[in-house]
């Protein structure tokens, strides 16, 4: 399909620190439509604390998003995560909207590799950008803030194509904004993903999709793109 998007669900902490819980969330989120998985490396990650990702941990993660033959994909958030994820030569990085903030060295480094890497703006709030735009860079419209409200979102983009972002970064309660965005050209979409939305550990459960809210996501978000790219 010309254009289609590209949907990420985000599962970042939302394993709550337990790894053998990423099987089922993985499965999940391609039964519910996702082309990429995502989990965030180099925060949370002190010990005692709930993301404490190391090599043994990246090596099953592969091995299960191959079995169910989809995309993993990690936000690289400190130098150190930088470290531990180059030597698996993953295909693309995502770069989070604090890394930009505190770390532009880090950002500069990874693009170095010249990888396709996503990189999401919620915090930047500068005119210009924070890299000049390449053929491999994609720039996410973000907000900073958990959960957005409907208020918050009123700079969302109103057509993608003629701005500087590719896709939309959601922190919001609900699909309904995401669905906007793709309405608006957005071409890639990310989502926070949970399997409990009631479960207080983080609080990103509350603003995350479900399995079947995803795939709500993911089937409405298609069928739109289909008709946007016939000219209706």
């Amino acid at each position: 399909m010309k254009n289609k998007p590209t949907f990420i669900a985000e599962i970042g902490m939302n394993h709550n620190g337990n790894f053998d819980l990423c099987f089922e969330m993985i499965k999940q989120a391609k039964l519910s439509g996702a082309d990429i998985v995502k989990f965030q490396l180099g925060w949370r990650d002190k010990p005692g604390e709930i993301n404490q990702i190391d090599a043994k941990i990246i090596n099953q993660l592969i091995s299960w998003s191959k079995y169910f033959e989809i995309e993993l994909l990690f936000s690289i958030i400190s130098d150190q995560a930088y470290d531990l994820i180059k030597p698996f030569n993953f295909q693309r990085y995502k770069i989070a909207s604090r890394t930009v903030i505190d770390n532009l060295p880090l950002v500069k480094k990874i693009l170095k590799e010249k990888k396709k890497t996503i990189i999401s703006l919620g915090m930047w709030n500068k005119k210009n950008l924070p890299i000049p735009k390449k053929n491999n860079i994609s720039y996410l419209w973000c907000l900073s803030k958990y959960p957005c409200e409907p208020k918050d979102l009123k700079n969302l983009p109103k057509n993608f194509n003629n701005s500087y972002y590719d896709g939309y970064s959601d922190h919001s309660i609900g699909v309904e904004t995401c669905l906007i965005a793709i309405a608006r050209g957005a071409k890639i979409i990310e989502k926070h993903f949970t399997l409990d939305k009631s479960n207080t550990t983080i609080r990103d459960h509350a603003l995350s999709a479900t399995p079947d809210e995803f795939r709500l996501l993911v089937n409405l978000g298609k069928d739109m793109s289909k008709k946007i790219n016939i000219g209706v």
